[in-house]
């Protein structure tokens, strides 16, 4: 794994690292990490799902003055489990199903021996696709990276 990456991740407190791989899972990754959990417990939706817009800002080199870049669709969902945990779930895009599901996961998450099963699973296959996704954009890069030089021509 990428050691920025892995830096990355480590330092996230566990839940916010937990809603960010979530929000990175592809549908099927989420509907199979489901269907592995067992049985989907009784839940109600609190919020959503729904799509809507969210400004997205950036700043020059990283710490120049912020700027708002454009919008971008993003759908969300919160759920509440029978025993009370809550979820929230949150990806770009129009997938509300997928929100959903997230959320759900994320609910079931709380729970340490559901957890386990997900670190083994589901975590670890997003974080190692994303690793690869990252590899594969930093070999494209270097395969179109051109090292410029001077010759000097021995005048002044």
């Amino acid at each position: 794994m990428n050691r920025a990456l892995q830096t990355e991740m480590a330092e996230m407190p566990a839940r916010k690292r937990i809603v960010d791989l979530l929000a990175r899972a592809t549908r099927p990754e989420l509907e199979t990490a489901l269907a592995g959990l067992g049985d989907v417990p009784d839940h109600t939706l609190l919020r959503g799902p729904e799509t809507g817009l969210v400004m997205i800002r950036g700043r020059i080199g990283g710490g120049g003055a912020p700027f708002n870049l454009g919008e971008a669709t993003m759908s969300r969902a919160s759920i509440r489990l029978s025993d009370g945990r809550v979820g929230h779930g949150y990806r770009l895009g129009t997938d509300r199903k997928a929100a959903t599901l997230a959320a759900l996961i994320d609910a079931l998450a709380q729970d340490a021996s559901a957890l386990a099963t997900l670190e083994a699973g589901l975590f670890s296959d997003i974080t190692a696709r994303l690793e690869d996704e990252a590899r594969q954009t930093r070999e494209e890069t270097a395969a179109t990276k051109v090292d410029f030089f001077t010759m000097v021509r021995g005048e002044d």
